[in-house]
């Protein structure tokens, strides 16, 4: 079986536990404002096959022993290419790697199997409501959002979530308090949280690739800013 692959990352330190392996499938139905991958939003050639993919990971395996380290991965929206990702997902674990996924919850399959074979969701939430959710991301998949979530709720599987701060968006202190409740009232299985302050490290593949930029004059987030909010949610999450 082959996949559609942008990039892989050897050594990642902060897409899961331990040293990763972080390979970056292409394919995304959504088109958030500030994403920084838009290269990989369109499924290319079927360049991986998922033989490839285990061979460049085994290669890795004794660091992932050393640090509880593995593999995750991301994309682009990996859950787009479904079958290639869960045929990956299986061939790692019966060689014993730890396997993330990181997701925003919108791609293909019914997931059930999948969720066998990861020990990890990484999920990115772009929105808590369906409003703002169209709003970033330019599609009405709210719902398909919160559905995985239900999904992922009865799978039992650890989560760690990720949230992109955007100045001017979502960070005030009224955000911070519904995103808390959002994710007390709805996940389940949360082992940690993470705050991404908005960069721009991504506008030069926009003017590379002649995209639009609907985030080109948006400045970054003050990440002294982003801590205080964060310790703001710490607060409220307990």
């Amino acid at each position: 079986m082959k996949g559609s692959v942008n990039s892989i990352e050897t050594f990642g330190l902060v897409d899961g536990p331990g040293i990763r392996t972080v390979v970056f499938l292409n394919g995304c139905f959504l088109r958030c404002k500030f994403c920084h991958n838009p290269e990989t939003w369109c499924i290319g050639d079927m360049n991986y096959t998922t033989s490839d993919i285990v061979s460049k990971c085994l290669r890795n395996k004794p660091y992932f022993k050393r640090n509880n380290g593995g593999v995750t991965f991301s994309g682009g929206e990996p859950l787009l290419q479904y079958d290639f990702l869960l045929e990956c997902c299986k061939r790692l674990k019966e060689e014993n790697i730890h396997v993330a996924i990181d997701t925003a919850g919108i791609g293909l399959g019914d997931y059930s199997e999948l969720f066998d074979n990861i020990d990890l969701v990484l999920l990115d939430i772009k929105a808590i409501d369906r409003e703002s959710f169209i709003d970033i991301t330019g599609v009405d998949k709210f719902e398909e959002f919160m559905n995985f979530i239900s999904l992922l709720n009865n799978s039992g599987i650890k989560v760690w979530i990720r949230q992109v701060i955007i100045p001017g968006v979502n960070d005030n202190e009224d955000y911070i308090i519904k995103l808390s409740n959002f994710i007390k009232n709805n996940i389940r299985n949360v082992e940690r949280v993470d705050f991404l302050p908005y960069h721009k490290l991504g506008n030069e593949k926009y003017t590379k690739l002649n995209i639009v930029n609907p985030y080109i004059d948006k400045e970054e987030m003050d990440k002294n800013k982003c801590d205080i909010l964060y310790q703001l949610f710490l607060k409220d999450f307990k």
